[in-house]
């Protein structure tokens, strides 16, 4: 299809791509970012427990996730973390989010008594129902 200007000449339609690319990359490069950030706690080699009834990680904004491994060591963020520097970051976003939900993930080889050093820091810092994460029993 030819476009006839006024000044006898003639034209062929042109759309331009660029914006519907720029968007395409930029979908793209946020969908890539999201699914990292998600998958880095799933990644954690941890064997959680079974139970009856079992419900995911909660979506909110702001949670934190402490996974305890089989040996009691607290990781958070793809880290190993000391029992103090947990108890100082959950009183620092509990300072920022009166509302914060914190999610424990203990292995189901670690012994109790490892999970519930971190229930007792959580609650002495703030969060008076911490999650306690587990998987359905099959």
């Amino acid at each position: 299809m030819r476009i006839h200007c006024e000044d006898g000449t003639s034209a062929e339609p042109h759309i331009d791509m660029t914006p519907m690319i720029d968007t395409l990359f930029n979908l793209v490069i946020f969908f890539l970012i999201a699914t990292t950030f998600q998958q880095l706690e799933r990644e954690m080699k941890i064997a959680l427990p079974f139970a009856g009834v079992a419900s995911p990680i909660t979506a909110q904004l702001r949670e934190l996730v402490l996974n305890v491994n089989p040996e009691g060591r607290i990781i958070a963020n793809g880290r190993e973390i000391a029992p103090e520097t947990v108890a100082t970051m959950i009183k620092d976003a509990v300072a920022a989010n009166p509302q914060q939900k914190v999610t424990v993930r203990g292995d189901r080889a670690a012994a109790y008594q490892h999970i519930v050093r971190v229930l007792d820091i959580c609650k002495q810092s703030g969060i008076q129902q911490p999650y306690l994460d587990t998987v359905l029993a099959k």
